[in-house]
């Protein structure tokens, strides 16, 4: 049996993992990463699936953990090429649906659903789903039994002793795996550096209840989508307090939607209202959830914040609460927006390790990462889903405990990790990457998109135009230059002048045959200004030559 890990180690996002035995290759996860400022122009990005691609003939099934972004985000672009059906729990599935239906591409695509306790086959993988907590309902981990022992997944988790659906991590299928014994365990990582145990999703109430009970106005709660954990605590708040919900923006709506017609999100009738109520609605009698926690420019909060909302507006002793966690690489967008909040004077309560709590994470903190690893004890341990040094701090601390008999793996995306009867070991490495999607067109951007967008974002672009008489090959005037991003031309007339020398130098020293041939002249000009301009202001700006006919 082979494990390799396509995406998510190393990294915030993008999980994907391949397991193969024989002939038979199944794929747990499917995510997507958010692009940072360091991937200009992209919105989100995927694993290269490459390998898969290349194996689709022995690919039997996508299994998925939860229904997070960066674990099912990529099902749209992979099943566009592969034929393959997903299995995930009943809420999952409804959420993947979606997003197949968004993208167009749900036609044909085989929805499986997978319960706990309900085990099935795949060729050789005997697969059994088992229920862990998490910030999102109907998460778990999954258990792979093959002929050359049981391998366990545990997705994302964290152990919370008083989930809000009542349905506690499934500790004795666990343990009873670890009884029976179990070859590897392959265990999420990401918050390792956090002493103790995590906070139940139940600690946000009491905070919540705080704010609400003591508003004068208008109560704003923002959170993942996702958190049907948090939305059936704020849905109970309201009903106690007096006040209607109002659900705001797309995924919001629609995942709340979707809760509801599930049962996993109970709403009495009559308490939720559309936005365009709100208006005719008292300020103190509002409870309004929406989407924005990470300050995406788009989103509800964030256009509650600057006030360019259709429906919604925030104003002076109102109360804004941050139920989430600020992922890295949005801490800019996450604070201009909470500045723009205080500016209109609302109370804007956010993460900022307040007891009790307005946000509690979905992962296990170090003493939950233990007891996992001392229910399963594997003979081979393996981290996933973190950063690097995450990994690594995960490997160490197991070292640290007796329940690992054999040996501890620190994989990176590609690594191949092989099982048999002699042991474990890495054997190779297959093709891995990140492929940047352009989500308003849906296209893919390559490398070299990539390497400009950063050059035009760091030195700028200069457009020199240039009128060429067709049959004398003279300039018919002189060149015209555009510039944006690189230097005010207005105030550099100087170095505007000097440009203008070096092309008319460049043309005359070119014969008849390269000024005909716009290919040519173009790259001696460009050739010619970039030097140049390296020489007069160390900058490198693109140049893109016009040339006009006349």
């Amino acid at each position: 049996m082979r494990a390799i890990p396509l995406g998510g180690l190393g990294e915030f996002g993008m999980n994907m993992m391949a397991f193969e035995y024989g002939d038979h290759l199944v794929v747990v996860d499917c995510g997507v990463m958010f692009a940072d400022a360091e991937l200009p122009g992209v919105d989100i990005v995927i694993p290269d699936i490459t390998y898969l691609r290349e194996n689709k003939h022995r690919l039997r099934a996508i299994l998925l953990t939860h229904g997070h972004e960066d674990h099912i985000g990529a099902l749209p672009y992979v099943l566009e090429e592969l034929d393959t059906p997903v299995y995930g729990t009943a809420f999952t599935l409804a959420l993947a649906r979606a997003k197949l239906d968004d993208s167009g591409v749900s036609e044909g695509v085989e929805l499986r659903k997978m319960e706990p306790g309900v085990p099935f086959d795949l060729g050789p993988f005997h697969v059994e789903f088992i229920h862990l907590t998490h910030s999102i309902i109907q998460a778990g981990a999954l258990a792979l039994t093959t002929p050359v022992g049981t391998v366990i997944h545990t997705g994302d988790f964290k152990l919370d002793p008083t989930p809000t659906d009542q349905h506690v991590s499934d500790l004795h299928t666990l343990a009873d795996y670890g009884r029976k014994g179990v070859l590897a365990l392959f265990s999420d990582s990401t918050n390792v550096e956090r002493p103790g145990m995590t906070p139940s999703e139940r600690a946000v109430r009491e905070r919540f209840e705080e704010i609400i009970s003591g508003a004068k106005g208008r109560v704003f709660i923002s959170c993942f989508a996702t958190s049907m954990h948090r939305m059936q605590i704020v849905t109970d708040l309201a009903r106690e307090y007096g006040r209607r919900l109002c659900f705001v923006g797309r995924s919001m709506f629609q995942n709340s939607e979707i809760a509801q017609e599930m049962g996993v999100l109970r709403i009495p009738p009559g308490l939720l209202i559309p936005p365009q109520d709100l208006r005719s609605l008292p300020r103190n009698k509002a409870l309004i959830v929406l989407t924005g926690s990470q300050g995406e420019p788009m989103a509800a909060l964030s256009r509650v914040a600057v006030d360019s909302h259709r429906w919604v507006s925030v104003e002076p002793g109102d109360d804004v609460v941050v139920s989430a966690r600020i992922i890295p690489g949005n801490e800019k967008s996450i604070f201009r927006m909470i500045d723009h909040l205080c500016r209109r004077n609302a109370r804007v309560h956010y993460h900022d390790g307040g007891q009790p709590p307005v946000h509690v994470s979905g992962h296990g903190s170090v003493e939950e990462l233990k007891l996992m690893l001392n229910l399963v004890r594997p003979k081979y341990f393996i981290p996933i889903h973190g950063e690097y040094r995450q990994l690594y701090r995960h490997v160490e601390m197991a070292k640290e405990l007796a329940a690992v008999s054999g040996k501890t793996f620190l994989l990176e995306s590609g690594d191949v990790l092989e099982f048999d009867g002699q042991g474990a070991r890495k054997n190779g490495r297959v093709p891995v990457g990140r492929v940047c999607i352009d989500v308003g067109t849906l296209d893919e951007v390559g490398d070299v998109i990539l390497k400009e967008r950063r050059h035009i974002s760091e030195d700028g672009i200069v457009i020199p135009i240039l009128a060429i008489n067709e049959r004398t090959g003279e300039l018919e005037a002189p060149p015209e230059i555009v510039s944006r991003g690189f230097v005010p031309l207005d105030q550099a007339q100087d170095l505007v002048e000097s440009a203008r020398q070096v092309i008319l130098k460049t043309i005359e020293k070119s014969n008849v045959e390269e000024v005909g041939d716009w290919g040519v002249i173009k790259e001696k000009i460009r050739t010619a200004l970039r030097r140049h301009f390296d020489q007069e202001t160390g900058k490198r700006p693109m140049i893109l030559p016009v040339i006009l006919e006349v």
